[in-house]
Formats: structure tokens, C-alpha cells, sequence
């Protein structure tokens, strides 16, 4: 017997804007006074991002080597801008990183949770209703082998909070779970951003979409190569916390991306 209380859910996706939005790029590749730090392959990151970000139709700003206050200043003055004409906005951080917090260029931690709070509707109206998009290539737990290239500094332990988007049509993606290592190579950079890279150029997929690929492929397809036994054929395992409400396609339906 139905209730007729129960109403059925309307696929119903998030709208269009003038533009599609804005693509705040962090790469924290060099730390000041620990050049033990410097994230080899992170620029690979970052060339691959702004390309694939700039060809779906965004306003790019990179940012380099910040500190932690200065990441949170920068996320305040997007706060304060204008997005009334764009879909969404999307910010992607490359650095190291510890469960819950980020690493600024001088050795110092900002809460997840911080960067992202900045843009609550309280903060930033014109984003009201609109996709907050945060994409985090940073480890989030674990030791750091001096034999590999990977994203965490310090072993488990110390731990801020829980780094979940703050509230509704916020969606956080992480390289990898609670505790574990994201890998990423001096050569050809991080396993994660690649495959993100890739997928987001499939107009047909809807973002939920692209995100379990990307997590499929990484889980699937990544093996570490390293010269420790402790180290060597680990895997990877995205995940992300998604709070929209909607679906969000980067591409218009039907609508062929422009070369």
C-alpha cells in the first residue's frame, strides 16, 4: 500500500550559469627550510589540472607554496567574490598532509575543515544553492619512507576533527582514505589526479559518476613500485563525502566541448 506522504524523487540537476565557474589550483611544491619536503611531481600536477580545468571552461588561479594562513586568506577573498554568472566552484590542494589538515609552505597545518567552511552561504552568498567542489591529493595518515614519494610528513596520530564538507552542496574528494599514503611519482606525478584528469572530460557522466570511476581505476589499476618490502605493491583507495543535493554534469547535456 503507498503513502501518499511519500513523494518520489525528481532527478532534478543543479542549474546553469553563464559560465561554469571558477578553479582555485594550491600546489605546495616547496616548504620553506625543508627542502627534504619538496613534493617531486607535484608541477606535472599542476600542468595536467590547469589544462584539463581551462579546457572544460574555467576561470583558473593558481596559487604556489603557500602558507597555512595564506591558504585561508585566499579562500576568504574567493568568499568574497562575485559568482553570480558561474555554476560552481571547484578548489583542488596539492600538498602534504596528516587525517584532517593540510601543510602549508612553511611547516605549519590548516584544518580541512577551515578551507572549506570559508564558503558557506554565510560566507559567500552568491554561491548559495551552487556546487562547492574540493578535490585533496594530500595523505591523510601514515609514515613517510625516505625510499618513495608520498604526501605525509608525520605518522598517525594527531588528529583535528572530522575534514567533512560543512554543509549542504558542499562534495570533498580525497586521493585516498582516512590514514593511508597517496602516492604520487617525481615523473609523471599522483596516480589520483591523473585519472581525476581523465574522467572529468567525459561530458556524459554526472560528478558522482566520474568520482566512482575515478576510485574504481585507481583501486583497480595503481601498485606502488618502491625499494622497501614495507612499501612496495601497496595500493590506493579514493573516497569522497559528497552533501549535494543534485546532480551536477560540468558539461551541458549533448553539448560537444569545444576544442
Amino acid at each position: 500500500m503507498s503513502d501518499s506522504k511519500h513523494q518520489s524523487f525528481v532527478e532534478e540537476p543543479y542549474s546553469k550559469h553563464k559560465y561554469i565557474g571558477k578553479c582555485l589550483l594550491i600546489s605546495n611544491e616547496h616548504f620553506h627550510d625543508a627542502p627534504l619536503l619538496e613534493r617531486k611531481g607535484s608541477c606535472v600536477d599542476e600542468k595536467l589540472l590547469s589544462k584539463t580545468f581551462k579546457t572544460l571552461g574555467f576561470h583558473v588561479q593558481v596559487k604556489n607554496n603557500l602558507s597555512a594562513n595564506k591558504m585561508t586568506d585566499t579562500l576568504r577573498k574567493v568568499s568574497k567574490e562575485d559568482h553570480t554568472d558561474y555554476s560552481c566552484f571547484v578548489c583542488v590542494v596539492l600538498s602534504h598532509g596528516a587525517e584532517g589538515k593540510i601543510l602549508g609552505s612553511d611547516d605549519c597545518y590548516v584544518p580541512i575543515k577551515t578551507l572549506t567552511s570559508c564558503l558557506t552561504c554565510d560566507l559567500c552568498p552568491t554561491l548559495r544553492g551552487k556546487p562547492k567542489i574540493f578535490f585533496i591529493q594530500a595523505c591523510r595518515g601514515g609514515n613517510y619512507d625516505p625510499g618513495v614519494e608520498a604526501d605525509s610528513v608525520e605518522a598517525l596520530g594527531e588528529f583535528l576533527g572530522m575534514s567533512d564538507p560543512p554543509e549542504v552542496d558542499f562534495l570533498c574528494s580525497y586521493a585516498t582514505v582516512e590514514g593511508y599514503f597517496a602516492w604520487r611519482n617525481p615523473e609523471t606525478g599522483s596516480v589520483f589526479i591523473r585519472e581525476l584528469c581523465k574522467l572529468l572530460m567525459d561530458r556524459h557522466l554526472e560528478m558522482i559518476q566520474i568520482l566512482t570511476r575515478v576510485n574504481h581505476a585507481v583501486a583497480s589499476n595503481f601498485q606502488s613500485f618502491t625499494t622497501s618490502q614495507d612499501t612496495n605493491r601497496m595500493k590506493q583507495m579514493p573516497c569522497f563525502i559528497s552533501r549535494l543535493t543534485k546532480d551536477f554534469y560540468i558539461h551541458p547535456a549533448g553539448k560537444k566541448l569545444k576544442r
